[in-house]
């Protein structure tokens, strides 16, 4: 039998059912009393006192009502926290842009503590001319604001065999997207002048790692970006203050973090994050190499195991996001049975080629079992699989790229399950 889990130290099946229970209690009892309810008719203290002044929080912060909404680990999945992830806490959040806060993490030797004023980007290899860029050099290149979503290629990467996490936090929050300042790769490579043998760039970390992803020449002269914002702020440490490479639509292990060294070659140089990791197993015993796009795909966070449904029988609103690797998405069917039927979603908010599509479906509960679906279709045409679908044609051996249709199991009292469906 699986081992249902949240994904959290000390979480049960059994602990999760009561805390949905009674938070269903509660919400009957509060309708009851709605025709006199205290919290309107009496005077509360946040009527009667003042609050804080302007200075008290220089840096804002959320309220101590979101304390829950944070970014979480699942502490079996590494050996150690310094080479490890925790997640977006997608469920609690809405729209299309991550807070920088919420952002999750994915850290080969923790996160570096870096001076910018120390800090420089070298550019050498097949170049005219090696260079060597400070913070401010970077800064007086041509400046643009893009919108991007990032997601780990392990995305997903435990469901592979069956349900096993049970939130989409866990199943799906190695995901984020945020709006990126900074400076375009191909003005800085042009800069260097990049030699007619040049074909790939080396793209290297300055943490304790010396992470290193091989690129395409063409894609970094397509769309990449070097990076020193996030969302009209600094980029944070832990994500890779105080320069990241922005590699849009390819799999978030290319993002290099502390960026300090690009090297052109005519050759991709099969580090061990392109040859041992971030390769799809097949089932012929074959490996798949440099499967950068990220496929399309869809998750619904609302109804999911970590908010469920508490307002009983009704009118529900359904939600959830949708991307792809290859540009923006066209539709979103949702099915509330299954897969037996599909109904047409609708997309709010912008549509950005290459960032996250917030979707919506609202119905009407009548209080019987749900078996929550989304599947997205991209403007290139591509279906997001059902994961029968992907395991007929990739196995059950792989970690990455795994964009299957996900499942939540609904029942009576609104608490959600990761299931799947045959």
């Amino acid at each position: 039998m699986r081992k249902w889990t949240d994904g959290r130290p000390g979480a049960s099946r059994r602990s999760f059912l009561k805390a949905g229970l009674a938070g269903g209690a509660a919400l009957a009892a509060s309708k009851a009393q709605a025709a006199g309810d205290p919290v309107i008719t009496e005077v509360q203290d946040w009527n009667r006192y003042p609050g804080d002044g302007v200075d008290v929080h220089p840096y804002g912060m959320p309220s101590q009502f979101e304390a829950d909404v944070v970014r979480r680990n699942v502490a079996w999945l590494t050996a150690d926290p310094i080479s490890s992830i925790n997640f977006t806490p997608l469920h609690s959040l809405d729209g299309i842009i991550t807070p920088n806060g919420l952002c999750f993490e994915r850290h080969h030797a923790g996160a570096a503590v870096i001076d910018p004023k120390e800090h420089r980007l070298m550019i050498n290899g097949l170049v005219d001319k090696p260079l060597i860029f400070t913070m401010e050099d970077l800064k007086r290149f041509p400046r643009y604001n893009r919108v991007y979503f990032l997601e780990c290629a392990a995305n997903s990467g435990m469901e592979w065999r069956g349900a096993q996490l049970n939130g989409c936090q866990f199943t799906h929050g190695m995901l984020h997207c945020v709006m990126y300042t900074g400076v375009l790769l191909k003005d800085i490579l042009n800069e260097a002048g990049v030699k007619t043998s040049g074909k790939w760039v080396l793209a290297e970390g300055a943490d304790a790692s010396a992470m290193t992803r091989s690129i395409p020449l063409d894609k970094a002269m397509e769309d990449c970006m070097v990076a020193f914002g996030q969302n009209g702020e600094a980029l944070r440490t832990e994500q890779g203050y105080p320069l990241r490479l922005v590699v849009p639509g390819f799999e978030g292990n290319m993002w290099v973090k502390w960026l300090r060294r690009l090297e052109v070659g005519d050759e991709p140089w099969q580090q061990r994050e392109e040859t041992s990791k971030y390769t799809d197993l097949l089932p012929n015993g074959k490996a798949r190499r440099f499967t950068f796009a990220m496929d399309v795909k869809s998750v619904i966070t609302n109804p999911s195991p970590q908010a469920p449904i508490t307002h009983g029988k009704g009118r529900t609103v359904l939600t959830g996001l949708a991307w792809s690797g290859h540009g923006t998405i066209k539709r979103v069917d949702v099915s509330i049975d299954g897969g037996r039927n599909w109904h047409t979603a609708r997309i709010d908010g912008p549509s950005l080629s290459l960032a996250l599509h917030r979707f919506y479906y609202e119905f009407d509960w009548d209080g019987s079992d749900l078996y929550l679906q989304s599947r997205a279709i991209d403007e290139k045409g591509y279906v997001q699989p059902t994961k029968n679908e992907l395991r007929a044609t990739r196995g059950e051996n792989s970690i990455y790229h795994n964009n299957g249709i996900q499942t939540w199991y609904v029942n009576k009292d609104g608490v959600a399950e990761n299931v799947e469906v045959s």
